[in-house]
């Protein structure tokens, strides 16, 4: 049994107010050719589908452009999905019962009623049987209902005991070969895994999301979604996919691909990656204006990636943006370092190699509103200035 595992696309995403739907259709695109080429028998998609709880029409279209690209693949290729902490359970299940017809299998909300259980799809190679067993994101609160007062005091009792609930009903049985998609923060004995900046936000301040691996041991694999750079987590059997995509410059040095699982019979798997290439890389450049400028005029064909560039002129540059844009069109952020910002730094106790960053406008403006309202934007008002930012930045190029 050979399966993708995928997670995290993030449909919709900005990165630094960049719309990056040409960068995700394009490796969406790469993911279709590569099951193509390669034949897997499920793909797996281990939550995170959208960025936002709404998305918009254009991450709804290209989502159903992917599925439906995968799905003009002869023989069919049974896709499985869960939903994310970034997903709206109640949209993504929306005509799941129709995708079911057609070999797409969607799992966005656990268990609510005493009668429901965890959502299985049994596939079968030349060794039997493999059950899939998709367990969606959960808060505790969303299951406690389902148990003794006291049972479900956190993420871990509350992800235990949906899985031996489903043993008590004997449902899960780990002598047969069984297979975990789920999206939730797992460390392994006290070892947390390598995060990145673009999902900082969805982990819990103080571990109080922390799931031990011991919990999801006996799966003969775990295809992992939610931390964003692809890596084991206590066992080789226990993987973070990662992000097709690079989502921000902290994975600049990631190798994104798709995981490839092969199970053969109960007890043996092969893990491999295969490489996806991005249509524009995300990296940093330093040095000063003039050496990132004549460093521009060598590399015409990667002046379109995203860019965190680090300038270490000693004087003041005039107008760094507008100049750097010429040469870097899709510049991410503009930060200084040189004797005047280490200064600065080592006078407020801070590393000597920390710089000093110009916010975007949205940040600028965020402060701003704070300082005049005393109290932070609301999603709605972040969405209209979103548009406002975007428009300008049109207007300039």
């Amino acid at each position: 049994m050979r399966f993708f595992h995928l997670s995290d696309l993030h449909i919709g995403k900005q990165m630094h107010f960049y719309n990056l739907a040409d960068d995700q259709r394009y490796i969406l695109n790469q993911i279709v050719d590569r099951a193509q080429e390669l034949r897997p028998d499920a793909v797996l998609i281990a939550g995170d589908i959208y960025d936002k709880t709404i998305p918009s029409g254009e991450a709804y279209r290209i989502f159903d452009e992917f599925l439906n690209r995968l799905g003009e693949i002869t023989p069919a290729i049974p896709v499985l999905i869960i939903a994310g902490n970034h997903d709206s359970a109640h949209r993504l299940q929306y005509a799941s019962s129709f995708l079911e017809k057609h070999q797409i299998y969607v799992a966005a909300m656990p268990p609510e009623k005493e009668t429901d259980c965890l959502k299985k799809v049994v596939l079968r190679d030349t060794y039997g049987a493999v059950n899939f067993w998709l367990f969606p994101f959960i808060k505790p609160g969303y299951v406690r209902h389902l148990f003794d007062e006291g049972v479900v005091t956190d993420y871990e009792s509350a992800f235990r005991g949906m899985l031996e609930r489903e043993m008590t009903r004997g449902n899960l049985d780990y002598a047969e070969r069984n297979v975990l998609v789920a999206h939730q923060f797992f460390t392994a004995g006290g070892s947390l895994p390598q995060t990145c900046d673009s999902e900082l936000a969805s982990v819990h301040v103080g571990g109080l999301d922390r799931i031990d691996t011991s919990v999801i041991s006996a799966f003969d694999y775990a295809a992992l979604g939610h931390i964003h750079g692809a890596q084991s987590i206590g066992s080789e059997r226990i993987r973070y996919s990662g992000t097709p995509l690079k989502y921000s410059v902290s994975e600049e040095h990631h190798d994104k691909a798709i995981t490839l699982v092969t199970l053969g019979e109960k007890g043996e798997l092969t893990v491999e990656a295969v490489s996806l290439e991005s249509l524009h890389d995300v990296r940093r450049i330093k040095g000063t204006m003039q050496e990132i400028l004549e460093t521009a005029r060598t590399e015409e064909v990667h002046r379109q990636d995203y860019v965190s560039i680090v300038l270490t002129d000693e004087k003041e540059v005039y107008r760094p943006k507008e100049v750097l844009s010429e040469a870097y069109p899709n510049i991410l952020e503009i930060m200084v370092d040189n004797a005047r910002t280490k200064a600065i730094h080592s006078a407020l106790g801070r590393a000597h190699t920390d710089t000093v960053r110009m916010p975007s406008p949205m940040e600028a403006f965020r402060e701003f509103y704070q300082l005049m309202q005393r109290q932070p934007m609301a999603e709605a008002e972040e969405r209209v200035l979103e548009d406002i930012l975007k428009d300008a930045q049109e207007e300039i190029v």
